[in-house]
Parts: C-alpha cells; sequence; structure tokens
C-alpha cells in the first residue's frame, strides 16, 4: 500500500466517512478537500456492468463538456491543400503533412489531440504504433477523421473528450478545474453520465450504472450514490 502525504491523509479524513455521498455533495467535497498549491483537475471513474472482452458490450464515446475542461488543449491536424488553411483559420496549434510525420517519428509530440482529413489516413497510418499507445491516434469514430476540420479542431478546443471502457470495466474521464466550482463541475459530470447511458449496449443485462468515484489530482476519492445520479440525469 502507499504511503500516503499528511496533507492527504487529512483531507481523507475531513471528508470522506466512508459513506457514499449525494452527487452533489460529492463534488462540493472533493473541491473543498483540494489541497494542492495548483488547480487541480477534477476526475471521475465510472464501473459499468458491461464485459469489455465482448465486442458488443465495448462503450466507446465522445463528449463536449458544457464548461470545457480547462486545459488549453493543443489541436494537430494532418491535413493538405485548403483543409491546411481550414485548420489553421478553426485555430489549430500545429498543421500540415509529410513534415509533421516525421517531426512526430524524431519523437516530438507537443500536442494533445490529433485530427486527420481521410486522405490523409493512409500516410497517418504508419505512425500508428507511435499515436495509438499515446490516445493520439485519429479516429473516425470519436469525430477526428473527417474533412470537416473546422468543426473538429473548435469542438476539441471546446471541451471535448473521447472515452473508453477499459478492461475491468471502468470509463475514466477527467471533468474539469477546482476553479471551476460545484455547479459547473455538476454539469459536466451530468453531460458525460447522460451520454455514458445513451451508449448503454443491447447486451448489457443486469445494472449498467454500478458505480462512481470522484477526486482531484491529489485528493482521494469519493464515491456517489448512483440513485442520486439516476434522478439527475433522467
Amino acid at each position: 500500500m502507499p504511503k500516503r502525504g499528511k496533507k492527504y491523509l487529512e483531507s481523507r479524513k475531513r471528508i470522506n466517512n466512508g459513506k457514499k455521498s449525494d452527487f452533489t455533495e460529492a463534488v462540493r467535497k472533493s473541491i473543498e478537500g483540494s489541497f494542492a498549491k495548483f488547480d487541480e483537475t477534477i476526475d471521475v471513474a465510472v464501473r459499468l456492468g458491461v464485459d469489455p472482452r465482448h465486442s458488443e458490450q465495448m462503450v466507446r464515446g465522445s463528449v463536449i463538456l458544457p464548461n470545457g475542461t480547462g486545459k488549453d488543449v493543443k489541436v494537430l491536424v494532418f491535413a493538405k491543400g485548403e483543409k491546411e488553411k481550414e485548420a489553421q483559420d478553426a485555430g489549430a496549434d500545429f498543421f500540415g503533412n509529410d513534415e509533421l510525420i516525421e517531426k512526430i517519428k524524431g519523437g516530438w509530440f507537443g500536442f494533445d489531440k490529433a485530427v486527420a482529413t481521410p486522405d490523409m489516413m493512409g500516410t497517418v497510418g504508419k505512425i500508428g504504433r507511435i499515436l495509438g499507445p499515446r490516445g493520439l491516434m485519429p479516429n473516425a469514430k470519436t469525430g477526428t477523421v473527417t474533412f470537416d476540420v473546422a468543426r473538429s479542431v473548435q469542438e476539441l478546443k471546446a471541451g471535448k473528450i473521447d472515452f473508453r471502457v477499459e478492461k475491468a470495466g471502468i470509463i475514466h474521464a477527467s471533468v474539469g478545474k477546482v476553479s471551476f466550482g460545484v455547479d459547473k463541475i455538476v454539469q459536466n459530470i451530468t453531460t458525460f453520465l447522460e451520454t455514458i447511458m445513451r451508449l448503454k449496449p443491447a447486451s448489457s443485462k443486469g445494472t449498467y450504472l454500478k458505480g462512481i468515484a470522484i477526486s482531484t489530482t491529489m485528493g482521494p476519492g469519493i464515491k456517489i450514490d448512483t440513485t442520486s445520479v439516476k434522478d439527475l440525469i433522467k
């Protein structure tokens, strides 16, 4: 078991009594328990009643958080010709084609998200083994392989996040910063959970939303009463 710092232990003792909290109360406790000198990120972990080993139970998607993530997302666009100009006008931080491919092969990863036009995927695929493990590979299922470059860039800049259920049936996502305050974080999490509920696989039987926990970057986790969440997102 990892050794915890004094501030962490004090925070856990103050805000976590071992009982599940109401949704809004859990957000408030998490924010109040923040002790780092920087603006901590709020993270959510959702445990689903699915078996990701079966392809039909894979839960994967994207959502635009109404209040953004609080992070300055650097977007790279693989495109040619007019689409490069479109990417630039939309606010992309990096745009181009072969020269970017070579730069990435050389070990450069100064971006958070990547978008590619369909005609570039044959070339981008050559560095799939480099981008894939880092979660940077453009994917049509998340809207990052598209000719509508401007829209994709603007959505990513506005706070669009991608998510995918892990082998253990858990989805992790960052949903804002402590400085957002309770109301904005609740709005972001609600939007996130509504999207997950809409993606419930038809083959998933029994309880779908099994557990939810919220935490800050440095703080302890707080379990949320799923009943309070279900009532909120109806």
